[in-house]
């Protein structure tokens, strides 16, 4: 009998516990370089003004955030570890291998230099109160030859894990048309321009798998298709970028020419009677470190090279057709004059509230009861920040999906009063009604710019529900906050009409192209 491992090795289950935490620390304010690499590539070459201007904000955050060690987005999400233990090692330790992972977890959110938002609830299905930790992380452990352990470790958004679909097709569909059709309706709010993954084949759960963990290899599309595909998979990688693409959805759903800076496609065998396809988008955070550990301590892991970040500032993103608002004196004919794809700079103060604010306040209303705070000619913005640390007003401060407020949107029109509303994303079908019945206009904050957003966030202090952690509701005061024109008054909407746009322009550059033009 041939013997694998001809030594065991012990790791200290306190360095996996310290190493989890150093990496969920790294990844919350370090982007992987290869995904900077290729954002730059598509912000230099993006020619949809909306597009560039979203692009070039994430990429002044990711800088901006690595400076100053502080999270890329304000969703610091859910952690998803991918461990391969090798069958020579021993783990000194009396917990459990999720115990040890998890207390790590713990240590990363909590840390006083660095807090990371706490977005997980312990009861998903009634209470949903937050573990205040981030903790249990999801935890995926396969047994493998040798005597060192590879963690995969990820921080997935929630905006983008929402967009998570899988169906199981005859083994003759198309898979590649499927995939298309079906991100053609995932709308903007997993925060493109990120990646898309698929996963085909085993069962329904492993094709789920296969999808997640595909997303953390590194991005390669433009070597792939510089050499050419050597496999179906690697052949349906770059169908699947170049119809995706072709789209027009752009950055942040804007309309433009990149959508997606690479697909991953993983296959496992499956039944002959099906043909099971998962498929996950990755949104423009893009969270993830792979390290390995082999009972030498824990690992060490060195900051990338800032120099491959480019030198986007401030005045290259607000050159032209910015307008200046003040809040503190908003009125109905001003709002009526802003422009479907405008920037506006925001000044003043501002409210916030999301999900469970806004059930709250639908409550009260509904139970005729009074407000904790009036919205009367209030602007709300639609955000659960991180934690201020230092001399900071407040943590990093993204958008959050807004369709999640759809459904309560005319009472807070209607009988709260609110004047205009801040998020990411598109609204849906009523709430775009809603716009219109009470010409009250929504605008966007740029999807995973939340430190650079929070740089223009001057004073901020909790109003009410102050019990809901990170959902409280905040008074903001801003200064040049930017954001974009989202749905004016007569319901017009740059969700709908700029992916139609760059969809045209760049099927008539393609027949060009095909022509010899």
């Amino acid at each position: 009998m041939r013997l694998v491992n001809k030594k065991t090795r012990t790791i200290a289950g306190k360095d996996i516990t310290k190493s989890v935490a150093d990496a969920l620390q790294y990844i919350s304010y370090y982007h992987p370089p290869d995904y900077i690499r290729y954002l730059s590539q598509a912000y230099a070459r993006e020619q949809s003004p909306a597009a560039k201007n979203a692009i070039g904000q994430i990429l002044l955050n990711s800088r901006m955030a690595a400076f100053g060690r502080r999270p890329i987005c304000q969703d610091t999400g859910l952690v998803v570890v991918f461990a391969k233990v090798g069958m020579g090692v021993r783990i000194e330790s009396t917990a459990s291998f999720a115990d040890i992972v998890n207390e790590g977890v713990r240590q990363a959110y909590l840390d006083p230099d660095n807090p990371l938002r706490p977005s997980i609830v312990s009861d998903p299905l009634a209470g949903r109160v937050n573990t205040r930790d981030n903790t249990p992380a999801v935890i995926h452990v396969d047994l493998v030859q040798g005597n060192q352990i590879e963690i995969t470790i990820a921080a997935k958004g929630g905006g983008s894990e929402n967009k998570a679909r899988f169906t199981t097709l005859n083994p003759s569909a198309s898979v590649a048309d499927w995939v298309v059709d079906t991100v053609s309706t995932l709308g903007s709010g997993w925060c493109p321009p990120g990646l898309i993954s698929v996963g085909i084949g085993g069962s329904a759960e492993k094709a789920m798998l296969l999808a997640k963990e595909a997303m953390n290899e590194p991005i390669d599309m433009s070597e792939l298709i510089a050499r050419g595909p050597s496999s179906p998979e690697e052949a349906l990688r770059i169908e699947l970028y170049e119809r995706i693409n072709a789209l027009g959805i752009g950055a942040q759903g804007l309309g433009g020419l990149t959508t997606v800076v690479d697909v991953k496609v993983a296959t496992y065998p499956t039944h002959v009677a099906s043909k099971p396809v998962a498929l996950i988008p990755q949104c423009a955070a893009n969270r993830h470190l792979k390290f390995t550990l082999d009972g030498s301590g824990p690992v060490t892991l060195e900051p990338p090279d800032i120099s491959e970040w480019p030198q986007i500032g401030h005045d290259d993103l607000h050159t032209t057709g910015v307008r200046r608002v003040n809040l503190d004196g908003l009125t109905k004919e001003e709002m009526a004059s802003w422009c479907c794809g405008e920037t506006l700079l925001l000044s003043g103060k501002m409210l916030t509230g999301r999900d469970a604010a806004h059930k709250r306040m639908v409550d009260l209303i509904d139970a005729g009861k009074p407000l904790p705070v009036d919205l009367r000619g209030r602007v709300i913005y639609y955000v659960g920040p991180v934690r201020a640390v230092r001399d900071e007003v407040v943590g990093p401060a993204g958008p959050t999906t807004s369709s999640r407020m759809d459904g309560f949107i005319e009472k807070m029109l209607a009988e709260a009063g609110l004047y205009a509303m801040v998020g990411k994303a598109e609204r849906g079908p009523a709430a775009i009604e809603s716009i219109v019945r009470h010409k009250t206009p929504y605008l966007i904050a740029v999807g995973g710019a939340a430190y650079l957003i929070s740089k223009s966030i001057k004073a901020a202090r909790i109003v009410a529900f102050e019990d809901l952690g990170m959902e409280a509701m905040y008074e903001f005061e801003v200064q040049d906050m930017p954001v974009i024109m989202a749905v004016d008054v007569e319901g017009n909407s740059i969700h709908n009409s700029g992916p139609i746009e760059w969809r045209k322009r760049m099927a008539a550059d393609s027949i060009a192209r095909n022509i010899g033009v």
